[in-house]
């Protein structure tokens, strides 16, 4: 009973028997890593990714027909398509949109609450969360540098003191580094209303992602999942945690050569960041449906040191649920017991 009262909160607000959502993830969070989830109890998010308009709003609209539980669709405010994305997605019954990658504006928000949807964003740091709470978002997401794909830079340990302990106005739901259930215990036990994985859940039987996408993510270390640096101010990039392999250092090089073509006035700032952004969501693909794992994108949490076999999506939620209840009642036990 403690775990159904902990994440009640989450649980009301998602529509979902588990306050654990399932991140998104491009080219990986399809219909059918979706569907998978959410017929395991937890809250999936299909990944809008940088996906041509056609593409997103069929996924979208599959999404809506054959599902009968909630769902979110993640949109990436730096993509390309991110504003077509907006659109299509406003006049599609949608219970749930979550913004990524960077920040939405308050008219962004109020447009898919004005459309009858519930917002969802990320904050990397108190002063964001703030913003967002006061553009009118319906909940937020404490996304640590931990985390794989577009990251902040600060880590979930501060995050939760920052901003979990200080917000309480709207749910706040945890991400970065989780892959157990006794963590999703003990950060239920400090306020969070849930939880979000993404690279635990990459390693499901049901995730479309190539064999050798999932390989790799078995083979790795916590620190082989590294952030990758911004060289210049003059080309701000979203940092991106990735396995590091020869795409990872192809990016290094990427990025040099776009400060050189700034340097010249050969391209615009903007053009830049295009093509920063272009060659996440080629790379990204190129690991993800082709299995490239040495010149593609490997994005992953440092979690993935903590994640080895692939099973069943049942057996990894239901793994997770058991180990959160039992160290609920450990703790418990801990606490009534005579000092």
């Amino acid at each position: 009973m403690l775990f159904e009262e902990l994440s009640k909160k989450g649980t009301d607000f998602l529509g979902v028997k588990y306050p654990i959502i399932s991140g998104g993830m491009t080219w990986i969070s399809d219909f059918e890593l979706v569907r998978a989830v959410a017929d395991n109890g937890a809250f999936p998010v299909l990944a809008g990714g940088n996906m041509p308009s056609e593409v997103f709003e069929k996924e979208v609209d599959r999404c809506i027909e054959k599902l009968d539980k909630p769902f979110a669709v993640n949109l990436i405010t730096i993509s390309p398509n991110y504003r077509i994305q907006y659109e299509i997605l406003l006049s599609k019954k949608v219970p749930f949109v979550v913004f990524a990658g960077s920040f939405p504006r308050k008219a962004d928000i109020q447009g898919m609450k004005e459309s009858g949807k519930r917002t969802m964003s990320f904050a990397s740091e108190g002063s964001i969360a703030e913003q967002q709470i006061r553009f009118g978002i319906d909940a937020l997401i404490l996304e640590g540098s931990e985390a794989g794909g577009h990251i902040g830079h600060v880590s979930l340990m501060v995050l939760l003191q920052q901003v979990l302990f200080n917000y309480d106005q709207v749910p706040v739901f945890v991400a970065g580094g989780i892959a157990s259930g006794r963590m999703i215990a003990h950060l239920l036990l400090m306020g969070a209303a849930g939880c979000q994985l993404g690279t635990a859940f990459v390693m499901s039987e049901e995730c479309t992602a190539h064999a050798n996408f999932k390989k790799a993510f078995a083979r790795a270390h916590a620190r082989q999942a590294i952030a990758t640096p911004q060289y210049d101010s003059r080309l701000p990039v979203v940092a991106v945690r990735a396995i590091r392999n020869q795409g990872t250092d192809r990016f290094g090089r990427l990025q040099l050569e776009l400060l050189e073509k700034l340097e010249a006035g050969i391209i615009s700032r903007e053009q830049a960041q295009y093509e920063v952004e272009n060659f996440w969501v080629g790379a990204l693909r190129r690991a993800v449906v082709d299995g490239d794992i040495e010149g593609g994108s490997l994005m992953a949490g440092q979690s993935v040191g903590l994640v080895r076999d692939v099973l069943p999506m049942k057996s990894i939620i239901e793994k997770l649920m058991n180990e959160a209840r039992a160290e609920l009642t450990a703790v418990q036990n801990r606490l009534t017991q005579p000092v």
